[in-house]
């Protein structure tokens, strides 16, 4: 959702509040693409510092279907996001984008509430998510979720110290 800010600039010391919808379908971030399952309308609070500078603050809430990191069902992860920022106008758009290290969320004077808010989402998303604390995760030979039941794999893990004493083993039923 695209919000013009041409208004807050008439007068240093304006502020203006928004409450607009987060369209995104999907939270987009490096590697990975999760689908937004749903979301509180935006909150955006922009401030004419004066100077050409403008403050930017707000909130939302965002709920996210990521897998679980042990077993891969899709978990409904969600999170409250605050964002405090400071935006100065005098730059132009490609050093903004350099010094936020990011896709910039502003032209011109047109605000992208969605690219925003991903901006923010990114820094709220955990290293680790888990469906339950105690997660069986998946087998490493079939693949099978062990948290539906025991698929009936051979779990049996040789110790690798005794891998020297296999291996003359294995060359004395091979003769």
């Amino acid at each position: 959702m695209l919000i013009n800010l041409s208004e807050v600039f008439t007068l240093e010391g304006k502020e203006k509040t928004w409450e607009v919808p987060f369209e995104a379908k999907a939270y987009k971030g490096s590697r990975v693409e999760y689908p937004v399952v749903s979301a509180n309308p935006v909150k955006i609070t922009v401030k004419n510092l004066g100077n050409r500078k403008l403050s930017l603050t707000g909130n939302t809430s965002v709920t996210l279907a990521i897998p679980c990191s042990r077993c891969l069902e899709l978990v409904n992860y969600t999170t409250d996001i605050e964002f405090d920022q400071e935006i100065d106008m005098n730059a132009s758009d490609e050093d903004r984008v350099k010094d936020l290290d990011e896709q910039s969320y502003l032209s011109g004077y047109n605000l992208d509430a969605d690219m925003l808010v991903c901006n923010e989402l990114s820094l709220y998303l955990p290293m680790k998510v888990l469906c339950k604390d105690n997660c069986k995760g998946i087998c490493s030979r079939c693949g099978a979720n062990l948290n539906k039941g025991d698929c009936g794999c051979d779990t049996w893990v040789p110790d690798p110290r005794m891998a020297a004493i296999q291996d003359i083993f294995k060359q004395f039923k091979e003769v």
